[in-house]
């Protein structure tokens, strides 16, 4: 099987790479970081401009028509400059959503998207839920021609720079029952949504979300009723796929980074890199690193195969990449020494947002359950 990028493959990895390199560069990272707004706006007007949040949507609705492959290629370059933008809640799980939507949603979003004129966020995680997607206390009771939206969404990614949240709730059946799952299209600004901003120890932005009695038209149902809980775990593993590949690109950095410190950092005289141990530590980031884009490579390859094989794939790459993640931000943190946790060095955000990645959609102890459960 042939592995290569295509010329259009490359090229767009190249673009993201140059604009990257060139105004996303760390020290302006940590100061927009820090902000009251978290990110610069500018950059999501540029990715626009580039056509990356038209990368992965279809031509007929303002897309490129890409798919899971240059979507990879995107969040590997994300992941090598620490990218706060809400690329994956808006364009990988909102577009995921909504180009399989009406075709109404399809006509009204997708060139939004595509334009940078909308950004979305996910909820769909509960306080009580854990891992478990059909677990839901969240509730939408049809009344008339529309649903009255009730629960509370935790750790909502991108939540304090969205217009609108895709939400999951229960329609109908038990708490945790496999049917009886929808998702719908919410304004952020409806009447009985409120928020609560704050910082994640990555630097991103997230919201705890409440919906009291919030009225949602039907028309803004995604899929059929009491059967959304498919398309969830479909377009949840795609997202999967995406934060695989930018937790790859973070640790790229770790392991060059930590590579380049160990030839100048002296120790008795001599670079710390002359050391055996700290060689073969070395080597074993690197082998980390390698099997993580291998596997990231294979469940963005299967993510169009039927429903237990894409997950199986999804699932292993989770628990290999949440393994490789800890074991490559431990050992660059413990090679620099003290001034791997400063706030300085690029080193320990690298860290967090791997430490974070693990957690997302399912930590590495949930998908092992999981992998074990399909198989």
């Amino acid at each position: 099987m042939d592995f290569s990028y295509t010329e259009e493959q490359t090229l767009l990895r190249n673009s993201v790479s140059k604009y990257l390199a060139d105004n996303y560069k760390f020290e302006s990272w940590r100061k927009f970081t820090r902000s009251e707004a978290g990110r610069d706006p500018n950059h999501w007007k540029q990715f626009a401009e580039l056509g990356l949040l038209a990368a992965v949507l279809p031509e007929e609705h303002g897309g490129l028509g890409g798919g899971g492959v240059e979507s990879s290629i995107i969040m590997e370059e994300f992941g090598k400059a620490l990218v706060v933008e809400p690329y994956v809640p808006t364009v990988v799980i909102g577009g995921g959503f909504l180009k399989r939507g009406s075709d109404a949603q399809k006509e009204e979003w997708l060139a939004r998207i595509a334009a940078g004129e909308t950004i979305l966020a996910f909820a769909f995680a509960e306080p009580r839920g854990r891992y478990n997607l059909a677990d839901l206390a969240t509730t939408a009771k049809k009344q008339g021609g529309s649903y009255v939206l009730n629960g509370q969404k935790a750790v909502v990614i991108g939540a304090p720079w969205a217009d609108h949240f895709i939400v999951t709730a229960r329609t109908s059946g038990g708490q945790r029952d496999k049917d009886g799952v929808s998702v719908f299209i919410v304004d952020k600004k409806a009447k009985g949504v409120t928020t609560r901003d704050y910082p994640t120890v990555d630097s991103l932005r997230a919201s705890e979300v409440a919906f009291e009695n919030v009225e949602v038209p039907a028309a803004n149902l995604i899929g059929t009723a009491d059967n959304g809980l498919p398309l969830i775990e479909q377009v949840v593993d795609e997202a999967i796929a995406a934060v695989c590949a930018e937790a790859t690109g973070a640790m790229k950095v770790l392991v060059d980074t930590t590579v380049e410190y160990s030839k100048t950092r002296k120790q008795f005289g001599v670079p710390i890199g002359k050391f055996q141990v700290l060689q073969h530590r070395m080597v074993d980031m690197f082998v980390q690193y390698e099997q993580s884009v291998s596997i990231t490579l294979m469940v963005t390859l299967k993510l169009a195969e039927e429903a237990v094989e894409r997950a199986k794939a999804a699932s292993a790459a989770k628990v290999t990449i949440g393994k490789a993640g800890r074991f490559v931000g431990q050992q660059a943190v413990q090679i620099h020494g003290g001034i791997g946790m400063t706030d300085e060095l690029n080193v320990g955000h690298y860290f967090k947002r791997l430490t974070l990645i693990d957690t997302l959609f399912g930590n590495t102890d949930h998908h092992l359950k999981r992998y074990a459960a399909l198989s």
